[in-house]
């Protein structure tokens, strides 16, 4: 009994709030058809039209946003909103800020006015308004229990024993279940459409090609660089060193051979620091062994007490690999640096749709993913292949990565 009593409360201020929040905008547009006719002139509409029209775009969005809140929390089916993010906004050398279609004094002003053009450009805004039109009729379902109390009310003012004790059963009858209309609505009319899904998909894809441009190009400076200011310079010393001993061997034999000792341990300082470059391109051990053995040597070297479990080995796309294997190195740093933890414990697994990656460490958690740090360039990196990075680490501790990158192993 009692457990039907809190379901009741509770599903009444549910079916409260589903209504006032469906019925908000047929209640503005009631207001603007008593204001019609109360005026009652030839051109009197015009106005309230035109005003519930504005305030229904205006309020399409808030209302829908409240919908999709109310769903995730009361029965957590998360309805992502698809909407398109504001364009940037770049200052020009004229002082005044460009929006992509116009220019502002300022920042602020050049945002507000793109924002206004995204939203009215934008498709999910049309599929609000859609929404709003829709969500009347879960809001009148919802109204039910809230209705039967009043009736409850007036019956009993009136002493109309029969219809109070109607309103009432009525009422306690049906708020358990009028709200839950709004989820099977909300889910078939606020999702995105299929046009909607491919433009963010072109837009992310997008993205993602000019980060693996950026980071290909970064890259390759750091291997230039690598190399002019390293192996490079070691080798022209090499030959200048090679090419003074040829002139000193006939007259100064001692001296030549003093240089080509020089030369040797040159070259073998040369040696070893290509070899460090094409490690820091690619390990070795990844491209002979594949990504358990390679983590399992990066294990070895770290300074942590660090457990690695694989479901047998597991071979990927090179790409795949490199990236997991730069993703594992960048946690294990992290760990060290930030999360000052002293073990870790590494699972790598197929499942059905791929590879997973969980690293899993001891240390004094609050990890986040700033914009620009390693944990955001890691994340870009598995998305090139569709993958995702999730980071769970409460304050203190311990913080669990897990990184999945669809794909077939053998």
């Amino acid at each position: 009994m009692g457990s039907w009593v809190r379901k009741a409360c509770v599903g009444f201020w549910r079916a409260c709030v589903v209504a006032v929040v469906g019925l908000l905008v047929p209640a503005m547009w009631a207001g603007a058809t008593v204001l019609v006719i109360w005026w009652s002139g030839p051109w009197t509409w015009i106005a309230p039209v035109v005003l519930a029209c504005v305030a229904t775009f205006v309020l399409s969005r808030p209302v829908c946003r409240l919908v999709r809140f109310f769903v995730a929390t009361w029965t957590g089916t998360v309805i992502p909103p698809g909407y398109r993010g504001p364009a940037p906004v770049t200052q020009m050398s004229t002082g005044y800020w460009w929006n992509g279609s116009s220019y502002a004094r300022t920042r602020k002003e050049a945002e507000e006015d793109q924002e206004l053009k995204d939203r009215w450009h934008d498709p999910a805004t049309w599929r609000d308004l859609r929404f709003t039109a829709i969500v009347p009729l879960a809001g009148a379902v919802a109204a039910v229990p809230p209705a039967g109390v009043v009736a409850a009310v007036l019956g009993f003012a009136r002493s109309a024993f029969v219809p109070g004790a109607v309103g009432l059963v009525v009422a306690v009858a049906s708020a358990p279940y009028a709200w839950r209309l709004i989820e099977p609505v909300a889910g078939r009319f606020l999702r995105a459409t299929p046009p909607m899904v491919l433009a963010d998909r072109v837009a992310e894809l997008t993205a993602q090609r000019a980060d693996a441009t950026v980071a290909q190009a970064a890259e390759i400076r750091r291997i230039e660089r690598d190399l002019h200011d390293g192996a490079q310079a070691r080798l022209v010393a090499l030959g200048l060193s090679l090419a003074t001993a040829e002139k000193l061997l006939e007259t100064r034999p001692d001296q030549a051979k003093e240089l080509l000792r020089a030369a040797r341990d040159g070259a073998a300082t040369s040696l070893a620091e290509l070899r460090e470059l094409v490690q820091g391109i690619n390990p070795p051990v990844l491209t002979e062994r594949g990504l358990v053995d390679a983590v399992r040597a990066l294990a070895l070297d770290s300074r942590l007490e660090v457990e690695v479990s694989a479901d047998g080995p597991v071979r990927l796309d090179p790409p795949i690999e490199s990236a997991l294997y730069f993703g594992t190195a960048e946690l294990l740093t992290n760990a060290v640096k930030h999360a000052h933890a002293s073990r870790v414990r590494i699972s790598i697994a197929p499942d059905e749709t791929g590879i997973v990656v969980e690293v899993e460490d001891d240390g004094r958690g609050g990890a986040k993913v700033p914009d620009g740090g390693g944990l955001a360039g890691l994340r870009r990196r598995l998305a090139v292949f569709d993958g995702t990075l999730e980071i769970t680490s409460p304050a203190g501790g311990p913080t669990r990565a897990r990184m999945v990158v669809p794909c077939e192993s053998w």
